[in-house]
This record gives structure tokens, sequence and C-alpha cells, in this order.
């Protein structure tokens, strides 16, 4: 598979390297004292949750946001009358001496934008509902229909781009895959090409104004969808466009907490270690000053690129892929950057759990205590097995016990004689080839580690037969090029096959795995292979919140590519936080549901309920209902459009109105906001989804 689009009849490449870190270099954008894109490092901004009127509660949460190093701040303008307050509330920052610049988020009205574009340093429009006219009609359009409507958007845009130009004010033209307009959705769906188009659409008005101060936006709840749309907007923007303009990652409706965090660190950082992004903005249903620290953590390893010579940020050399030049873009890759499909791999029978082909994606654990201690080491297994919890429940489902010499062998005997029926969710480890062959008799499932450096023969191999337990290599990558662990897996994997041995898994254990696991998977499919991969992220360092977002990051990237049948992070976390770990992230790659998901925004000035506390309060009446999707949105702008995305919906539709969706369907509307949470239950139970907690 090559990274290649098809638009208009031809082939686009995707001009991005995936098995190496290279930032894309884009048009530099003024925003006040500031710039994005070029050189510059990658910035973090926040929004506002206070209502644009009032003046003195929206600079207070300004001057908080600027305290924690926020360094864009945005406000939302949903009428003129909020616009023309932008001016008060500039004006105040000003005079406390904050110079942050000011972005203002306009939906539905061109003459809000016409007035807030006189005092900000940025203006954002959504083109999904920028001089559009009725919502989720299930109209089709004709050519002609839909050239008009198209001319329509010029008419009332154009004065915007002018205006914005004249005034030096930049522009993000940000589309929201849950606000299309049904123009765009009548010809390309509520799809990633459906966000590209309408975002390319403006794009389009403003370079023949001749006005090139742009950033874009691809945002949706639905981490895949955000990903791919922003790799197929780079990929037909980049060979369509003038210039290759600066990026904008977000996740939104992230939710809150850990699951909030997981899923925002995963879909920007699977685009950031792309290369690609030049501000973000991480979305939480929490006080938007949260959201700067975590904003900060993800994109530090990104901007240490960047070396400083004066006044003037540099990209270390090799680390710049320039315009036009597509410089990996005939890459191989063992995935589609632009859709998602599973890696096609041969199903396995591996204890207690089968993995890889249709299986559900697994999660594994370490043990952290010593075979020496068995009674200890028995005890910690139990506890990360949970047997006395329903099948279904989140913990660990297998749990591998290191073993360093022959006596340890005999330890493990008596431990598995011990466990009963659960020793077929013992995985053992060793990283000596002449122990490997006497575990592959004890266990369902036995993993050779293979260590960077150290010389490996595969005269082992020939001893190994095709008998009761699974075998899993693992090459423990710390240092080395990206592509030796594949060349040295996939090596090894050619000689089992060549042996007709079936039950056979790789790995690529690492802090940094996904480049290195990205070239596995293709080698190993260059070579007609198709055993499961496990994805493997080793972090020690102990730093929960880092340790979150990396494992997202390198972990939750692959199985948001289609990699991956089963997950395990070692960390210096508790055992629960690993495992709950291991869960969020194949959840928030949609691979694996095993809880409520709640698509939640973060709540501003068009929010008239406490976002915050009514999300809460939700969770804590249904979050036993595994794999529903629920929608807590505070407004109309996204919310109808989330729910395509989301089972059920609980929309703001006014001061302390509630409106509640089923699907993308309104089915009550404007009830009184004290009465919504009891409304929303009696709707899952008459559509046959609720069940009562245990």
């Amino acid at each position: 598979m090559t990274a290649e689009i098809l638009t208009a009849g031809h082939a686009i490449a995707y001009p991005v390297p995936m098995y190496s870190y290279r930032r894309r270099f884009t048009r530099e954008v003024g925003f006040g004292g500031i710039a994005l894109g070029g050189y510059q490092p990658i910035r973090v901004e926040s929004m506002t949750n206070t209502h644009t009127m009032d003046t003195e509660g929206t600079v207070a949460q300004c001057r908080r946001l600027y305290e924690a190093g926020c360094e864009i701040i945005r406000l939302t303008v949903p009428t003129e009358k909020d616009a023309e307050n932008l001016g008060n509330i500039r004006d105040q920052l000003r005079r406390d001496g904050i110079t942050t610049p000011l972005v203002a988020d306009i939906h539905f009205s061109p003459k809000a934008a016409m007035k807030a574009v006189e005092f900000v340093e940025n203006i954002r429009v959504n083109p999904g509902n920028y001089a559009t006219g009725a919502k989720f009609s299930s109209d089709d359009y004709t050519e002609a229909e839909y050239r008009a409507e198209l001319e329509k958007v010029r008419e009332e845009f154009t004065p915007l781009v002018r205006k914005a130009r004249e005034l030096g004010v930049s522009m993000r033209i940000g589309t929201n895959h849950g606000s299309l307009s049904d123009r765009i959705v009548s010809r390309f769906g509520n799809s990633p090409g459906g966000m590209v188009e309408a975002a390319l659409e403006f794009a389009r008005i403003c370079e023949e104004e001749s006005y090139f101060d742009l950033l874009f936006s691809m945002k949706s709840s639905n981490v895949r969808v955000m990903v791919h749309a922003y790799r197929l907007l780079v990929a037909r923007a980049d060979a369509e466009l003038r210039h290759a303009y600066p990026l904008h990652l977000g996740v939104t409706e992230a939710g809150d907490g850990d699951e909030g965090r997981i899923k925002s660190a995963m879909g920007i950082g699977a685009l950031l270690e792309d290369g690609l992004g030049d501000t973000i903005r991480v979305s939480l249903t929490e006080d938007p000053v949260n959201e700067v620290p975590v904003g900060f953590a993800i994109v530090r390893k990104y901007n240490e690129h960047l070396q400083v010579k004066g006044d003037k940020a540099y990209l270390k050399v090799n680390q710049v892929v320039e315009h036009g030049r597509a410089a990996a873009g005939h890459e191989a890759l063992p995935f589609d950057p632009y859709t998602y499909s599973r890696r096609p791999s041969c199903r396995i029978e591996a204890g207690a759990e089968a993995l890889g082909g249709d299986a559900m994606p697994r999660v594994e654990s370490s043990a952290r205590t010593s075979i020496a201690d068995p009674d200890a080491l028995r005890a910690e297994i139990l506890e990360r097995l949970a047997p006395e919890l329903p099948a279904d429940s989140i913990r660990s489902e297998f749990v591998n016990v290191g073993v360093g010499c022959v006596e340890d062998i005999d330890a493990l005997e008596a431990l598995l004689d011990s466990l009963g029926g659960l020793r077929g969710r013992v995985v053992a480890s060793t990283a000596d080839t002449t122990l490997f062959p006497r575990l592959l008799t004890l266990v369902s499932r036995a993993r050779l580690d293979i260590v960077e450096g150290e010389s490996l023969g595969t005269g082992f191999i020939d001893e190994l037969g095709d008998g009761a337990a699974a075998m899993e290599f693992s090459f423990i990558h710390e240092n080395s090029s990206v592509s030796v662990p594949a060349e040295v897996l996939v090596r090894i994997a050619a000689k089992l096959q060549g042996k007709g041995l079936t039950r056979v898994l790789f790995s690529v254990v690492s802090k940094q795995g996904l480049f290195a696991t990205r070239r596995l998977v293709l080698e190993l499919s260059k070579a007609g292979i198709s055993f499961p991969v496990a994805i493997r992220h080793r972090d020690r360092t102990g730093d929960r919140s880092g340790v979150f977002i990396e494992s997202a990051v390198q972990a939750g990237t692959l199985f948001c590519d289609g990699i991956g049948d089963l997950i395990a992070v070692e960390t210096g976390l508790k055992g629960d936080d690993e495992v709950g770990l291991a869960f969020n992230i194949l959840q928030a790659a949609r691979v694996r549901m095993s809880k409520t998901e709640f698509i939640s925004c973060p709540g501003c000035g068009r929010t008239y309920f406490e976002l915050e506390k009514t999300t809460a309060l939700i969770k804590q009446r249904v979050s036993h209902l595994k794999g529903l999707k629920i929608g807590i949105m505070g407004c109309i702008v996204n919310g109808p459009g989330e729910m395509a995305d989301a089972d059920f919906g609980y929309v703001g539709s006014g001061k302390g109105r509630v409106s509640l969706y089923v699907g993308r369907d309104c089915v009550v509307e404007n009830m009184h906001e004290a009465d919504a949470l009891d409304r929303l239950i009696e709707l899952i139970r008459q559509n046959g989804k609720w069940e009562e907690p245990s």
C-alpha cells in the first residue's frame, strides 16, 4: 500500500514521513505579537467558558489563563453585541499588561464576524455553519443548487476576508465533524472527505482575494476521524493551494479526567508524530486553566527539536519537510493514512484468549513481584486478574512473569499449579534462548526478549516445534535505527513460517516504539507474513501525566492506524492505573469499548448550564452502561452533529433548557433542565439500552 489518495482521478502522495520525525514546514502566520508555523514553537491555546458579555468574568478568566502560560486565548462570539464587547475585554486586558493574542470564535453570524475582526488578532470561522441555511435536512442538491449555495457563501464570506486582510488579522478555517453543512453532507457524507472539502472551499476564496494569513483545523470527537481528516487535508491542500498553511490541532468534546487527557493526547500526538501541527488546544470539560499544562506536556518533546540562535529558531537538520517537496510521499505504508481498517492477521490461540484475526485486542500487564517470592507473586497475579469480577470487567487479561534462570523454572511450575484454571492467563518471558524452549512446555504463551546490542543467532529456532504454547518474540528497542527491530524480527518470522509454525506473534518493546512498529508491520507485509503484533509501551519514569500522554501517543496512534492485537503498558505506576490506561487507549481508538463513552464539550459562552457539574451527574447515573456513547453538549453548534457519533445526546438549548437526542434526531425539545436527566434515562430504557447497575 502506498500513501496515496485519488482526487479528480489523480493520485496524491501523502507528503509526510511515517517512519521518522520531520516537521512539516508551513507559511508563518501572524498572531499579534507572536506567529505560528515556520520555525515557530508549537503554541498552546485555550478558550474561555464565560459569557462574552460578562466583561469582568471574562477578563478574570483570561488573566488566569495568561498566568498559566496560555499563549493564545479564544472567546466565543455568538452575536454582534458580543462582538462589540470584545473591544472592552481587549482594552482591559491590554491595560493590565496582558498582550496574549485573542481569537474570536464565530459560528453562523457574518455580522458578528465583521465586527469581531476589529478587536482580535485572529478570527475563527466554521465553514459548516457560516452563511448556511437548514441543518441536517435530507434534501439532495442538484449541481445547480450546490453551486448556487456556494456562491451565496462566497458573497457572505468575501467581505470578511477583505476586512481581515486590510486589518492584518489572521484567520482559522475550522471545520468540525459535528457541524458540516447540508450541502457538503449531501455530496461527501459526514466524513473526513467532507470536512476537507468544506475547508478548501473557504481557502480557495481566500486565495482568490490574495489573502494568505490562514490556518486550518479539522476537529472531531472521534479520534480516528480527526486524524484521518487532518492527514487528508494536508495531502490535498499541499497539492492544491499556493502555500502550506499552519494547522491548529484538537480533539473536540474529548471529555474530562484521564479519558479526556488520553483521548486528546492520542489525536494530537498522532499528528505531531507525523510532523503536523503548529498550535494545539486540549478540550476538557473542566476549568479551561486545566487544559494549559496538559497542552504543554504534549508539545514539549516536539518543541525540543527547535534550536535557537540569537532571536531566531531553527529546526535541526533533516527535521523539516518543505512545501511541495513531498519528501516521503512515495513511502510504502502498512496502513491507509486516510481511513481505518484493521491490519489483517491470522488468529492464534494463546491461552485463555485468542489473539489476532477477528479477536478483540487484549490487555496484558507485567507482575512487579519477583518469582523468588512465589506467595507474593501469586497474590499480585490474583489482584491483576480479579477472577471474582464479571468477565467483561476492566482488568488485566494476561499477566507476564519474568524468568531469568533455571531455578525460576521450578518456581514457575509450582506457581502455575497453584493458580488452577487461571494458569492460561499467565505469560512467561525470558531473554535466555536456552530457557525459552522450557517455558513453552509450561505456559500457554512464552515470550523471548531480544535485547538490543546483544548477539542473537537463530539456531535455537530449530529446536522449536508447534506444541501447546504460543510464542512471542519481542525486540527491546532503545537506541538503534527503527529498521533494526524489523530486520531481526522478520528474519525470525520467515524462519518460523518456513518451519510451518503458526502460533506466533511479534512486538517491539520501547518508550518510543511507534516508528519501529510501523516498520515491523511493513516488512512483515512485504514478506507475506500475517502473524499478530502486540503493542508494548515501556516507560518506567513513574511520572503519571507524562506516562499517560506518551503511552497514548505511541501505542494509541498504532491502534488508530489499525495495528495491534494486544496492548501492554509497563510503567512505574500502580497496577490499576496501567490497566485502566490500556483500556482507555483501546476505547479512544474505538477498537474496544469497555465502558460508557462520554462525548462532552468543554463549554463556552454559549453554554447556559453548569457543564462540568451536569457531566458529573450524568456519569453518576449512566456510567455502568458499557459501550454506550452519550453526548453532553453545551449548545447547538456541534451538538446535533456529534450526536451522529453518539447513541444519545443531552444538548443545551437556552438558559436552563435542554434538548434530548437519539442519534441525530431531536426527540425532546427545550425541556426544563431539572427534568432532563430523568428523561434521558427514560429514553435509554425505551430504546432497549438500559441495564440496572450491579
